[in-house]
Formats: C-alpha cells, sequence, structure tokens
C-alpha cells in the first residue's frame, strides 16, 4: 500500500520525538519515499541525522535553508506529498494549523497542499484533554483530517493518562486507511469472519481448533485500506483489535452464526475466513466437570453450517477450505454445496501455509471451477489477491 508513495513526516517538539524514528523508518521500510520536516523544538530533542540515515533523504529544517534555499521548496513538497503525516503534533502544531497560521515549513506546506493529513497527537493529559485542544482537533477533523486518538498509559511526567503517541503499528494502519479511502471498494461494505470458535465443556473447558485468525484479520485489514467499510466478526485471537474496523466478538459457532445471519442483511461482501466449529458438544456442564480415573466421554452433535444457513442474497460469498488432503476436490465440493462466489482452499500441512504462520499458499477457486494457484506470500498479500477477484465479481453484480 506504501509503495512508491510520497510521505511527508512532520516531527514536532514533544518526548515523544524518539518515537517518530521509528514511524519514518517502518514507512521506509514499506516502500515509500520518506521526507522528514522537522521544527525548531524537535531538533531539541533528536538530531535531523538520525532520520536522514533511516529514510535516505534529506530532513528539511528552515523555511530558507540550504535545503530550500530557493523559497518555494514548502510548495514543491506540498504538491508531491501523496500524505504528510504529523508525528509527534503537539498541541500548539494543532492550534496552528487549526487557526490556519503558516509560520515555518511544515505549517506552510499543510496550508498548500491538496493531500490528506494525519495528525497523531502526543502530549501531557492536561493538555491533550484541555478544551482549546479539544476543540481544535475538532476543527480539523470537521475540515477532513484523520485524526489519531492519543493512547493511555504513563507520560513522561510520571502521570498516567491519555496523550502518548500510539504505537507505530497504529499510525502506520491509519495512514495506510487514509491513503486508500478512495480505493476500489469504496462506499462497499464487507463482512469478514475470523478465528476459531470456542465451543464450551464446561464453565472452563472448551473444544476449538488451531486457527489464529491471522488470514481473516489481514483480509478485514486490506478492504479497509481499499476504502470498504468493514464489519469483522471475531472468535477469541492473541491479535490486537484492527484499526477503524467495526469488532463483533463471538466466542461459539452458534453465535458466529447469529452475527453473520445479522450482519449480511445489509453488505455487498460476505468473507468467511472463521474456523467454525464442525462439531460441539451436546451438552454443557454447568459446573467444573471433576478429574476422576474413569476418564471423560464427550458426546458431539453436528454444528450447524453457516454458509448453508445464509439466504442467498445480492452479495459475494467467499469461503475458506482448510484442508490436509484432495484440496481442491473437497474445496470444490464446498463451493458448490453452500454455493459461494469463491473459495479459498489451503493445505495446512505445508510448511509456511499452516494455523498460526504470517504466510500461506492457497488455491482460489472460481464457481466456474477455474483454480487459481497462487505461491507462497504473506497473508496480506494473499487478502489482497483475493480481493482483486472480489471487485471483478462486484464490477459483474
Amino acid at each position: 500500500m506504501l509503495k512508491g508513495k510520497n510521505i511527508v513526516l512532520g516531527v514536532t517538539g514533544g518526548i515523544a520525538v524518539y518515537k517518530a524514528a521509528d514511524v519514518a523508518s517502518k514507512i521506509a521500510q514499506a516502500g515509500a519515499s520518506v521526507t522528514v520536516v522537522m521544527t525548531r523544538n524537535a531538533r531539541e530533542f533528536v538530531q535531523p541525522m538520525t532520520f536522514e540515515a533511516l529514510t535516505g533523504n534529506k530532513v528539511i529544517t528552515e523555511m530558507y535553508g540550504p535545503e530550500a534555499a530557493d523559497g518555494v521548496a514548502h510548495i514543491r513538497l506540498a504538491d508531491k506529498a501523496d500524505l504528510i503525516i504529523i508525528a509527534p503534533a503537539t498541541a500548539n502544531i494543532i492550534a496552528k494549523i487549526a487557526n490556519g497560521i503558516a509560520d515555518d515549513m511544515l505549517t506552510s506546506i499543510i496550508i498548500a497542499t491538496k493531500a490528506p493529513v494525519v495528525v497523531s497527537p502526543a502530549m501531557h493529559h492536561n493538555m491533550y484533554m484541555n478544551p482549546v485542544t479539544q476543540e481544535n482537533l475538532q476543527k480539523l477533523k470537521q475540515r477532513g483530517f484523520c485524526i489519531i486518538p492519543a493512547a493511555q498509559g504513563r507520560l513522561a511526567s510520571g502521570d498516567i493518562g491519555y496523550g502518548r503517541l500510539p504505537e507505530t503499528a497504529v499510525i502506520l494502519a491509519h495512514i495506510e486507511m487514509t491513503l486508500g479511502l478512495k480505493g476500489d471498494l469504496k462506499g462497499k461494505r464487507i463482512v469478514v469472519t475470523a478465528g476459531g470458535t470456542q465451543e464450551a465443556i464446561d464453565p472452563i473447558r472448551y473444544i476449538s481448533n488451531r486457527s489464529s485468525g491471522k488470514m481473516g484479520y489481514a483480509v478485514a485489514e486490506a478492504a479497509r485500506d481499499r476504502g470498504a467499510q468493514v464489519t469483522l466478526i471475531t472468535a477469541p485471537t492473541a491479535l490486537p483489535d484492527p484499526v477503524s474496523i467495526e469488532i463483533v466478538k463471538i466466542r461459539s459457532v452458534v453465535e458466529l452464526r447469529d452475527e453473520v445471519v445479522k450482519a449480511v442483511q445489509k453488505t455487498d461482501v460476505l468473507v468467511m475466513s472463521a474456523a467454525g466449529a464442525d462439531f460441539i458438544p451436546k451438552t454443557t456442564a454447568a459446573q467444573k466437570i471433576k478429574k476422576t480415573d474413569a476418564g471423560l466421554t464427550l458426546e458431539l452433535a453436528k454444528a450447524p453450517d453457516i454458509l448453508s444457513t445464509i439466504k442467498d442474497g445480492k452479495f459475494i460469498k467467499v469461503g475458506f477450505k482448510a484442508e490436509t488432503q484432495n484440496l481442491v476436490d473437497n474445496a470444490k465440493e464446498k463451493l458448490y454445496k453452500t454455493n459461494l462466489d469463491l473459495i479459498v482452499a489451503n493445505d495446512v500441512t505445508k510448511a509456511g501455509s499452516g494455523f498460526g504462520t504470517d504466510t500461506n499458499e492457497v488455491t482460489i477457486i472460481h464457481r466456474d471451477g477455474k483454480a487459481e494457484a497462487l505461491p507462497l506470500m504473506s497473508k496480506r498479500e494473499v487478502a489482497d489477491k483475493i480481493l482483486d477477484r472480489v471487485v471483478k465479481l462486484l464490477g459483474k453484480k
């Protein structure tokens, strides 16, 4: 998503400047060209050389410095930028841009640009929660700026509260989401399911499967970054909640079914990546089952088949099939039985393609029986390949 993009990173004066170095590094690692613009106060905390080493580009520090000798560098940067991110953004810089002040290089670039601007505030809790700061942030939001809420935690003063710069992953997610607002899924609603359901045996124990939820989360984030409005229905996972995605948390396959049935009433695409249980305990003990020498026998019943219970509507249905043998044949059987538009099949016995990995090797099978075998790639890349096919199907609807 960031590959080939021109990103201007504005760095202002606060203790969180040290985190901005990681932001610059990660953006550059993602394939973007990063130009860092530092205010005078920012240079009291970190020297420009740090950012130059991380980005490979000259840091801009002054309106009329050596790197901007002709006096119009702010216009060139404003025109060239695909996106501007200010991280950390102090109360001072927020107040200045909210009120149209352009008295240095960074504020002049912001006034001159037509590119989207992302603002990530970082300051003491009292400054962040001050009504003036909140009013200024609201002004920027109303003008189309993307405002990343400050994180909560221990501040430089030792106090606890809101005002911390969010983790780099959160900032990058907002950047990618903002760049994708006018993507090929703009205006579309997409429901994605993820994770392995947990079927209770008693209040303590349950049966489940090895699904980590990573594939479903990757699809949800990829859809968001292409402009879609995404609802993620997820069983318990160890993954952080994705940014700017509606999260619906469930545990059992019955809860999953109920939430999917509700969600598809207003959707354009359903992507069933969750590993719902095939079998569930016939009964759930009200109290913990005690350990005995006789062992324990569980009687299982067939779980509801969610895709079969969903009435066909005017939306695209994408299913997943994890297999250990006869991959294509078994996937095709499910494709036709549940009336899917696409099914994504993977052999979990293959290296790098099993549960919990960050990569996957899949075969995408279409309604006409065509099977596309994709090479091993990251789950995010797989997600975009799936959505590429979904976009084509939406065009035919």
